[in-house]
């Protein structure tokens, strides 16, 4: 199974918060293969430029690869699939990395309620 994680469960494994635990035998499994989109690092770098997290950039990105995720590029296919996707939900991030899951196509895990309703890809954790 290939999974992209949402911005801030992507935080939550590397930090080992409690909040994964739910979660934490499908990010395990030998089976998964677990990605980080661009689009996170790209959200981040906002966030720690403008001072809404205290996080080095570097560090996260090394603790992805020591996890042994992957990083998932944007590619023009996945705005393809972008514009195609309605307004259900207006975080530019969060509709880029639907976008991706869907055209990669791999399973979206978030906490954002707002995103089911974009495809059956989208798991939310409860």
């Amino acid at each position: 199974m290939r999974i992209l994680l949402d911005t801030h469960i992507a935080l939550w494994a590397f930090a080992g918060s409690p909040r994964i635990e739910k979660v934490r035998d499908i990010i395990l499994s030998p089976d998964t293969e677990i990605f980080v989109s661009v689009a996170s690092w790209w959200e981040l770098a906002i966030k720690i430029g403008l001072g809404k997290l205290e996080a080095d950039l570097k560090e996260l990105r090394w603790a992805a690869k020591e996890s042994g995720f992957s990083e998932l590029p944007v590619r023009g296919e996945h705005t393809e699939y972008l514009q195609k996707l309605p307004p259900i939900h207006k975080d530019p991030f969060d509709r880029l990395m639907i976008a991706q899951a869907m055209a990669e196509p791999m399973r979206f895990l978030t906490v954002d309620d707002k995103l089911e309703g974009y495809s059956e890809l989208v798991w939310r954790i409860r």
